[in-house]
């Protein structure tokens, strides 16, 4: 059982430079399963994600279009950003933008602490700076450009050339946090995750931290630096603080330390903003890093990340239009293994709908309450003796409950949800195994009968609350054939086995109808 324990999760707060594609949505899915599952458990769970909406890369985007940054940010966040958490099913418990006064107004709280205690200094900075990063580059992070953009130097992630900036700004003595940030990631080796990110962090704080330019003044499209009003304070600084203001630094003491810290579900490529930079200006404001950070794989299509940019942009509604926003979740999360990197294709996720949600879950679910109602007239039945067979079945409800606990714990949400799918693989071979449809030809039978569908019945009622987390939809509807009136979501889940099967059954519908192949092109 949960202790109660505080849990906050959240994703990186995206930019609003453009609409959302399904790389954004599989961030907010992986952490929304995280959450939910651990509401389920008993956790004092917050949930927040939101949108980034200053720096130089939005004042161009919203220059472009003819309207100023702030009506730029408010029509994407109403139309685009917003709408993608209901397509599909995030259950966030706060949306932070950083144009909202409470980010703003901690923010340079925030700072003018790091400037009182000598943090900050004055100083010139030239480099290679990426618009679309909003981040200076060192060499070894830019690559020769092709095409139209031969003989110039490009970001290795947005193939794009940067541009050669010289400012006189002011910088954050990150290179004094350096050894303390080794000790860290030695202490706690969980800390960043996966492995893979936590030695390409390592290595990278090994070869010597600079001090970071933390103010631009070439534009005005930011917060103001508080003693400072010609500069403002870069968006990545900016936008880091959203994990604390969003829970109360610098107004509500009791929920901030309610809330903090947090475990941040980031993707690769922003990892070392969230393992180096902001950890060590946690260290410098004297608060508590962050409880883990884990830099996620990218969607990849046709072998490249996934851009729009490079017109590999997917949205996510051209799935769940067709598919449905559960099949979405689940999709992503198990076709994905999570932390490393994974290709998208329409024929992987047709072939899985039909065979692993239509006819492994969805018709295992029906099934069961059809034969319910069929051979007892919906009366749940109650078991008599247990034999071999059924009672392995409910030994394997009890062991992937414990082992798909144990994976979210760790992060590892694809192997929480290979764990629970052994259990419909192995109801599904029981039903074959027990034939039920024989047993009820056979008077003689009818203990037997009834002890197969309680068994069978049970099994699904585990089902349906594990996959809650994952399936939300399919899983109330579930819950409720199952002659439920409470929500499926709120049964607790390190326990799920523990629930028991009586009352009566109704119909259920398809969870996860036919689709044609063709639908899915």
């Amino acid at each position: 059982m949960s202790d109660g324990s505080s849990f906050y999760i959240t994703t990186p707060i995206f930019y609003v430079n453009d609409v959302p594609h399904i790389g954004h949505a599989y961030t907010e899915v992986a952490a929304d399963v995280i959450a939910r599952w651990h509401r389920q458990a008993g956790d004092d769970t917050w949930f927040l994600t939101g949108t980034d909406e200053h720096g130089q890369k939005i004042l161009r985007t919203a220059t472009a279009n003819g309207v100023t940054p702030q009506q730029w940010a408010d029509k994407l966040v109403a139309e685009a950003w917003e709408p993608l958490l209901e397509t599909i099913d995030i259950s966030n418990d706060d949306f932070i933008r950083t144009t909202q006064e409470r980010h703003e107004k901690n923010v340079q709280r925030f700072l003018q602490k790091l400037y009182d205690d000598g943090h900050i200094y004055t100083g010139d900075y030239e480099g290679y700076y990426c618009v679309g990063c909003e981040e200076y580059k060192q060499l070894t992070d830019l690559v020769d450009g092709t095409g139209e953009y031969e003989g110039q130097l490009v970001c290795a992630i947005h193939s794009k050339p940067v541009e050669l900036l010289k400012e006189r700004n002011y910088f954050f003595r990150m290179s004094a946090f350096g050894q303390r940030l080794l000790d860290l990631y030695e202490s706690r080796p969980e800390f960043v995750q996966p492995d893979s990110v936590r030695n390409e962090i390592i290595q990278f704080v090994k070869h010597g931290l600079t001090d970071l330019s933390i103010s631009r003044q070439t534009f005005d499209w930011g917060i103001k630096v508080p003693w400072d009003e010609s500069h403002v304070i870069y968006v990545w600084f900016d936008a880091l603080l959203n994990y604390i203001t969003a829970v109360g630094y610098g107004e509500d003491d009791a929920e901030f330390a309610r809330r903090w810290p947090a475990t941040h579900i980031v993707g690769k490529d922003i990892a070392r903003f969230h393992a180096v930079i902001w950890p060590a200006m946690l260290m410098a404001a004297g608060l508590d890093v962050p409880t883990q950070v884990y830099g996620h794989g990218w969607l990849l299509v046709g072998g490249e990340k996934m851009s729009k940019s490079k017109l590999t942009g997917i949205a996510p509604e051209q799935i769940t239009d067709t598919f449905g926003s559960d099949a979405f979740r689940y999709y992503f999360l198990r076709a994905i293994t999570f932390g490393q990197d994974g290709s998208f294709s329409w024929e992987d996720l047709s072939a899985r709908y039909q065979a692993e949600l239509a006819n492994g879950f969805g018709n295992l679910a029906s099934r069961v309450v059809a034969m319910v109602n069929r051979y007892f007239d919906g009366r749940i039945p109650e078991a008599g003796e247990l034999i071999a067979s059924d009672q392995r079945i409910r030994d394997t409800e009890q062991q992937v409950t414990a082992r798909a606990d144990a994976a979210i714990e760790r992060l590892a949400v694809h192997e929480a949800i290979g764990a629970i799918w052994q259990l419909v693989d192995e109801l599904n071979g029981y039903i074959t195994e027990q034939e039920p449809w024989a047993l009820a030809k056979q008077p003689e039978s009818a203990l037997r009968l009834a002890t197969v569908l309680h068994t069978a019945v049970h099994g699904v009622g585990t089902l349906a609350i594990l996959l809650a987390p994952v399936l939300p939809k399919a899983t109330a509807k579930l819950w409720a054939a199952l002659g439920r009136e409470d929500a499926v979501d709120a049964q607790p889940i390190r326990a799920a086995h523990e629930w028991e099967a009586v009352g009566r059954v109704t119909t259920l519908e398809a969870l996860f109808p036919r689709i044609e192949v063709e639908a899915a092109s």
